[in-house]
């Protein structure tokens, strides 16, 4: 059974519409090393949506 994951980026591999916004890094979900969410802004944002895929299996 493969886990959700979250995954972070950060400086120059921010997508450009999120540094245009002033953010530094950012999180995927991933899934066997394929990510499954797009960028998002925030930890707390990442475990939010891993948790209401895959409740009980988050490993960050």
């Amino acid at each position: 059974m493969s886990q959700v994951q979250i995954m972070s980026v950060i400086g120059s591999a921010v997508p450009a519409p999120l540094r245009e916004l002033g953010l530094l890094a950012c999180w995927y979900l991933v899934q066997d090393g394929e990510p499954i969410s797009g960028p998002l802004p925030s930890l707390n944002a990442a475990k939010a949506l891993s948790q209401s895929l895959d409740p009980g299996r988050l490993s960050a």
